[in-house]
């Protein structure tokens, strides 16, 4: 089976107003640079975005928060976006915070098919206000749900044409689960190779979760914070 489409162009037909979309990505390690350039260029807009943070101000989905095209954001921490930072304060930006391992579970639970699960973090903070409760082994836990999107957006290190995906180190990070939980997950790749080319012994995530496939091009791989020895 042959997912591949032509480039990011193509991969974000069917992408509308008002629709909730996952993207990959810690800081700038692992973002579909190409997708969100693209998403950038286009009109849609009132967008509920779930990633870890939202790039830098002009990079990243920080190219798309200038835009306005984000209603709100499921992040973990606002981080090097100063953009991001005057939207959520001034109320422009609805902004749900999220402690890190939490989203990362709440990710992995949408691909899993688990609906809802206990955890102890943020339990007797705002993160608790509004949510269910309860005790387990003399420890409270607050019930968390599940995150789903209509379109999960990752990067990868290679991939082949039925969708097959390798990461590269600590590009992983939330790339592997967020594949797994869009109802249309899109992957762009820097080498896109042949079914079958790939070892199945280190592909991360299994082709049945990727509906589109591409290789980007012009990867710029920014650094958010460059630190030199004296």
């Amino acid at each position: 089976m042959n997912k591949t489409v032509k480039n990011a162009t193509e991969a974000i037909q069917g992408m509308k107003n008002g629709m909730t979309m996952m993207f990959g990505g810690f800081g700038l390690c692992g973002i579909p640079e190409n997708i969100i350039l693209e998403l950038s260029k286009t009109d849609i807009k009132d967008l509920t975005i779930i990633s870890n943070n939202c790039g830098v101000d002009d990079f990243g989905l920080g190219l798309m928060l200038q835009r306005k095209q984000i209603r709100k954001m499921i992040s973990s921490y606002v981080g090097e976006n100063a953009e991001f930072e005057r939207q959520m304060l001034s109320g422009e930006l609805e902004v749900e915070l999220v402690p890190q391992g939490t989203l990362a579970e709440r990710i992995r639970a949408g691909g899993a098919g688990i609906p809802a699960f206990y955890v102890p973090a943020g339990y007797g903070t705002e993160v608790g206000i509004g949510k269910e409760s309860r005790e387990f082994n003399g420890k409270m836990h607050l019930l968390e749900h599940a995150f789903k999107a209509d379109f999960a957006v990752v990067k990868a290190w290679k991939g082949d044409t039925a969708g097959n995906l390798i990461f590269k180190y600590t590009a992983n990070n939330f790339n592997n689960m967020m594949a797994m939980a869009g109802k249309i997950t899109i992957a762009e790749v820097e080498e896109l190779v042949p079914a079958g080319e790939l070892d199945p012994n280190f592909i991360h995530t299994p082709g049945i979760f990727v509906q589109r496939i591409f290789q980007g091009v012009d990867y710029i791989k920014r650094i958010e914070q460059l630190t030199l020895s004296k």
